[in-house]
């Protein structure tokens, strides 16, 4: 991994371990949070080393395992774990696990970390569908979020044995980007994530559009979705209940987002147009294709064997402006906030910025964010931008991880929404 891809340098994340069959899975969010430059130290339950062994944990992370207050105690690794983490992780956490951190317990190293710690604390939890809806857990869940625990849904699938269902730990993928977003996170006065945008809904795009050409070939774009991603999750760990459309992204669903999956530009110009009533805010990160094929074949398009010089000829037309057709749309109305993205090169005429605060005015969106594609930006984990205005005045800049820069998007958007949600 070259040094631009570890976003996670130099960060001390705790990991605790609950005692559950999907424990094996921690072993690959290990393994991508030490791959990412993050100093990892695991804290597994006793129960736990059931199903993974200490011998594992300590391989992957290079640091031994405790899971007793008792054990070295002259260094008091109980406190001490908790006070020095960044960012504690939980996965899985079981029904058990879960109980006793709401009645704050601390009667075992993982426990007695969490009481300690000032540090963001992430939970997936992983249980049976039967555990996970009964009324003890959802209201054990209630309160640590209450309290600024960032508990994340669980992913629906297949359980121990025939069972299916919601109970199952997310993919370690997903956990990685949600600890991203958690430790890049802005912080309340008690260094909790804060979460300014509770009860809000967005609707976000990401990823690229495809146009048909014939049953074979298609238009499209170097979108990997990772940005749209980076903001799905940033916007969940501040609160929010996020709706995602996703044009051709191959990449785990965030935990808690619900997820649309389309293809082209009229697919997602009709979804966006579904789905932006009434939501707080509306996040145009998709490149959106502007043409599309202006017949569609229905039989591939052969080329002529007999002349290598031929070339078929193609009729294009634009497809909708969905951002534009979504500022006017709006009308006169203050809300939803509409955020849309500008991919710029500059050329001879005009720098990609100029290029940017012109279509800012064109666009009419609340905010702009514009980002200069020339150099390596699709695919990559950074990303550098500029915030522009309706006016093309900027507002703000970012560059580094696209989790950070997600963050400083939300902060913009979450100045300009109203006190009480529109989706309310």
């Amino acid at each position: 991994m070259s040094p631009s891809q570890r976003t996670l340098d130099g960060a001390r994340v705790l990991v605790g371990v609950g005692g559950g069959i999907a424990a094996y899975k921690t072993a690959h969010l290990v393994r991508g949070l030490v791959g990412e430059g993050a100093d990892v130290r695991v804290v597994p339950t006793a129960s736990s080393l059931h199903f993974v062994g200490a011998a594992t944990w300590e391989a992957l992370s290079g640091h031994p395992v405790l899971t007793s207050v008792f054990e070295d105690v002259d260094e008091v690794a109980h406190v001490r774990f908790g006070q020095e983490a960044d960012l504690v992780v939980i996965a899985p956490a079981t029904a058990d696990l879960l109980a006793r951190m709401r009645s704050g317990r601390a009667d075992d190293m993982l426990t007695a970390s969490v009481l300690v710690t000032r540090a963001p604390v992430v939970v997936a939890p992983a249980m049976h569908t039967e555990m996970w809806e009964h009324p003890s857990t959802r209201e054990n869940v209630s309160v640590l979020r209450e309290r600024g625990t960032l508990v994340i849904d669980p992913a629906v699938g297949r359980l121990t044995g025939p069972d299916s269902g919601p109970g199952r730990l997310p993919e370690p993928d997903a956990l990685l980007d949600a600890a991203r977003a958690a430790i890049a996170a802005p912080r309340d006065e008690r260094g909790a994530v804060r979460r300014d945008l509770a009860g809000r809904e967005l609707l976000i795009t990401a990823g690229g559009t495809r146009e048909d050409l014939d049953p074979v070939r298609f238009l499209a774009n170097h979108s990997s979705g990772r940005q749209g991603w980076a903001l799905a999750h940033a916007a969940l760990v501040r609160g929010a209940r996020v709706r995602l459309l996703a044009a051709n992204v191959e990449l785990e669903t965030p935990p808690g987002a619900e997820r649309i999956d389309l293809g082209s530009a009229a697919e997602l110009a009709d979804a966006v147009a579904t789905h932006r009533s009434r939501v707080d805010a509306l996040v145009m990160a998709a490149a959106v294709a502007d043409f599309t094929a202006a017949d569609r074949a229905q039989d591939k398009i052969k080329k002529d064997d007999g002349d290598d010089d031929s070339v078929p000829s193609l009729a294009l037309r634009r497809t909708q402006d969905i951002l534009r057709h979504s500022v006017l749309d709006r009308a006169d109305a203050e809300y939803p906030v509409i955020v849309g993205f500008a991919a710029e090169t500059g050329g001879n005429a005009a720098s990609a910025l100029d290029l940017a605060r012109a279509k800012a005015h064109r666009k009419g969106a609340d905010l702009l964010v514009f980002n200069d594609v020339s150099g390596e930006v699709f695919g990559s984990a950074s990303n550098s931008v500029h915030i522009l205005d309706q006016t093309g005045e900027e507002l703000a800049a970012s560059a580094g991880s696209k989790t950070a820069v997600a963050h400083v998007v939300l902060d913009e958007l979450a100045r300009r929404l109203p006190e009480v949600p529109w989706s309310a």
